[in-house]
């Protein structure tokens, strides 16, 4: 199935604003409860990273372990106009070593976060009715699921056919374990936006339809959600990508709760570059630009060093950034 599917939604532009991210900064830093949620938040963040940055490759290890491409070498030795063999080994360490925190930093996030908020880890083996689920919370008549994806462009075909065949599958056992007749799923992913979905994760709606198509009760089409109900029970099935998702999780507040304690865990307060430094990314220096902060503004849980990372992460939840 390509992305042109004719029910596929058209994603309009999700746009964020440097003012409006700043004021929810000061709401959570002048909320007790909140600020409280940040501090535990980051000592969780900061163990769980400091744990895994021993386990990463290191430049005593054996060639073998950073398993890389002869394609890729050579090819990125003829961008770099490379002569040397030690001029690419300088590039092999960090490359592994970015492989590896991808594979792990999803996981890291789910562990940490999803009980901050009232969520349950779940923790499964392959081919169980819970293999597809990574969360799941309990409310009154209500079961929450659901599954997390690293970015928006994690799904194949396959891989879109087998989550709608593990819902359908499933749902009954998931109710029964709960008492309730009201499932909501969700397809999570931690950042990026529909614009930047490869589509896939909208397909898992289109194959429940077409495969469950006598209890649909909300079609997907030109949507992100799907609804069917079957022996008495009805399943909300959503695709929430990047801040649907963290507002999903814990409200309107979570996305800068969240990435204050990883910035505090990761970031420490120090010397930014100058405000006429030029990077080599051509759109980096829109992106962290500082200069239409005021003066006054202050908050405690960043300091002003820390902002311009602020907006890098938030570059990553929006299609557009503005002031």
């Amino acid at each position: 199935m390509s992305r042109g599917h004719p029910d596929l939604p058209k994603p309009t532009s999700t746009v964020l604003s440097r003012n409006l991210l700043l004021q929810k900064l000061s709401v959570v830093d002048s909320d007790t409860v909140r600020r409280q949620r940040v501090l535990r938040l980051e000592n969780a963040f900061r163990a769980k990273i400091d744990s895994h940055i021993v386990s990463l490759p290191t430049g005593s290890a054996k060639f073998q372990e950073f398993k890389t491409s002869p394609y890729v070498l050579l090819i990125h030795a003829r961008q770099k106009s490379y002569t040397k063999v030690s001029e690419i080994e300088s590039d092999i360490l960090p490359a592994k070593q970015f492989s590896s925190m991808e594979t792990s930093a999803g996981k890291m996030v789910e562990e940490v976060v999803l009980p901050e908020y009232g969520w349950e880890c779940v923790v499964s083996t392959m081919h169980s009715i819970n293999s597809a689920l990574d969360g799941k919370k309990q409310e009154d008549g209500l079961f929450r699921l659901a599954t997390l994806k690293s970015g928006p462009r994690c799904l194949n075909d396959e891989m879109s056919e087998n989550f709608a065949d593990a819902i359908i599958n499933n749902y009954f056992s998931w109710a029964s374990e709960a008492n309730v007749t009201h499932i909501d799923f969700t397809y999570g992913v931690l950042y990026g936006t529909k614009k930047q979905s490869n589509k896939k994760d909208w397909h898992i709606l289109r194959n429940i339809k077409e495969k469950y198509l006598s209890a649909i009760t909300i079609d997907p089409s030109k949507r992100w959600n799907c609804q069917f109900q079957d022996q008495g029970i009805a399943v909300d099935v959503a695709v929430r990508i990047g801040l649907d998702w963290w507002e999903h999780l814990g409200g309107e507040y979570c996305f800068i709760e969240v990435f204050s304690s990883l910035i505090r865990a990761c970031i420490n307060a120090g010397a930014s570059d100058a405000s006429d430094h030029q990077y080599t990314i051509s759109d980096l220096n829109d992106i962290v630009d500082t200069m239409n902060i005021s003066n006054n503004y202050n908050v405690s849980l960043l300091q002003r060093s820390q902002l311009p990372w602020l907006f890098l992460m938030a570059r990553h939840f929006c299609d557009t950034l503005v002031d």
